[in-house]
């Protein structure tokens, strides 16, 4: 994404009212509920359904550093719709949004 993108996405995620599930387990737990299924869980991350499986009965407690970044986006992008949309269209329409941005503006001579 953009970095106005996701200097948005850092802002809306401020507006969150609950914390986002810690565990692998409960991550994994909140994905097979959305999704309503361990199938679809296992085609996103790029694993295989018993392996979803295990890490909803916590049989599997820590995730490779590389699951674990996918599976915190995921989430991540899924938590919370409403409150999301909540505050999106309470920017757009009245308080608006504060994005952080760095720029760096450089000269080089010819």
């Amino acid at each position: 994404m953009s970095l106005f993108g996701d200097g948005l996405e850092r802002a809306v995620e401020r507006s969150f009212t609950r914390p986002i599930p810690k565990s692998a387990g409960a991550q994994m737990r909140y994905l097979v509920k959305q999704l309503k299924g361990t199938r679809p869980v296992a085609e996103l991350l790029r694993i295989s359904q018993r392996t979803v499986e295990r890490y909803v009965r916590n049989q599997i407690r820590t995730p490779r550093p590389d699951l674990a970044a996918r599976l915190q986006t995921e989430v991540t992008r899924r938590w919370q719709p409403q409150v999301r949309a909540r505050a999106r269209q309470r920017a757009a329409t009245t308080d608006g949004i504060v994005i952080d941005t760095r720029a760096r503006i450089g000269y080089t001579a010819p």
